[in-house]
């Protein structure tokens, strides 16, 4: 008794945080996907209503706006990320001097919450109390930066605050990964007379190739589920310009009561990470197993 006690124990132990995720988690998740196929508007209904929800999804403008802008938002946000996080953690593999400080320094802002980063970039963009109201103090009165409050340019915006948060982050992959790199190979072209740009560039850069993919796996995962940023530092504005599909998704739910059409723009959002995910995962396990 004893014996099968204590092999038990573990499942026994971890049984309530199973069936806790399974409610909260995936039971949701299901009950998200039924609401996408139902006539829920305001409160939840259970009538099936086949794609209809889907049809009124594709067919709002404000929708397919969301879809565009995170089409240029992800592009800029995951080129820009890489090459700044990359340019980085090349910097610092030069084993210069305060490389734990500077590490910590281009680590900070992603221990900041997207609230905090997404308020402190609307104090800095604001045009009464900003950068344009401190550069007109000293006395250029007609400089303008109101890319905030500009549709044209107020997703510019937000891709510069998500990329200061998540290039040291991305530094900190790459970093790893440069680090792992083959010193032999290296030591050898320079006994060759090949020049650092030529190094990296020919030896080092394509030994990177898993890391790129998990970088570029993780920052489009947060791209598609960016929500926080947008609330703190546009709120979806102006004219809907910086509008993103978490933002629409929220709005419909619990601002417009449209329940369904909000479930089904959630599921069209899980579809899409799952489609990154999937391949990404099915590669790893295939490595793993190659290696084994």
């Amino acid at each position: 008794m004893r014996r099968r006690l204590s092999h038990y124990m573990p499942m026994i132990a971890v049984a309530p945080s199973v069936a806790l995720m399974a409610i909260f988690v995936y039971g949701f998740m299901l009950w998200t996907g039924y609401m996408s196929l139902s006539g829920s508007t305001l409160m939840p209904k259970y009538n099936f209503v086949g794609l209809t929800q889907y049809h009124k999804l594709w067919t709002n403008p404000i929708w397919l706006t969301a879809v565009d802008n995170t089409l240029v938002f992800s592009v800029l946000f995951i080129g820009l990320t890489i090459v700044i996080g990359l340019a980085l953690a090349i910097l610092l593999d030069q084993r210069i001097r305060a490389e734990g400080f500077l590490r910590f320094i281009y680590l900070y802002p992603m221990a900041l919450s997207f609230i905090v980063t997404g308020t402190a970039w609307k104090w800095i963009l604001n045009p009464g109390l900003g950068i344009e109201h401190l550069v007109r103090s000293w006395g250029w009165e007609h400089f303008r930066f109101d890319w905030l409050v500009d549709p044209r340019f107020a997703l510019f915006t937000l891709v510069g605050a998500g990329v200061w948060q998540a290039s040291g982050f991305v530094m900190a992959l790459f970093l790893a990964g440069l680090r792992g790199v083959d010193e032999d190979a290296v030591k050898a072209a320079r006994l060759d007379g090949a020049s650092s740009p030529t190094i990296y560039r020919r030896i080092v850069i394509p030994q990177l190739g898993p890391t790129f993919i998990t970088v570029t796996v993780v920052l489009v995962q947060q791209a598609l589920r960016t929500f926080e940023l947008v609330v703190a530092l546009t709120g979806g504005g102006p004219a809907h310009s910086t509008t993103l599909p978490a933002v629409f998704m929220y709005s419909q739910t619990f601002a417009r009561g449209q329940m369904g059409v909000g479930a089904a723009s959630a599921v069209t959002l899980f579809m899409t990470i799952v489609a990154v995910v999937i391949p990404y995962q099915y590669a790893i396990n295939r490595k793993r197993h190659h290696d084994h």
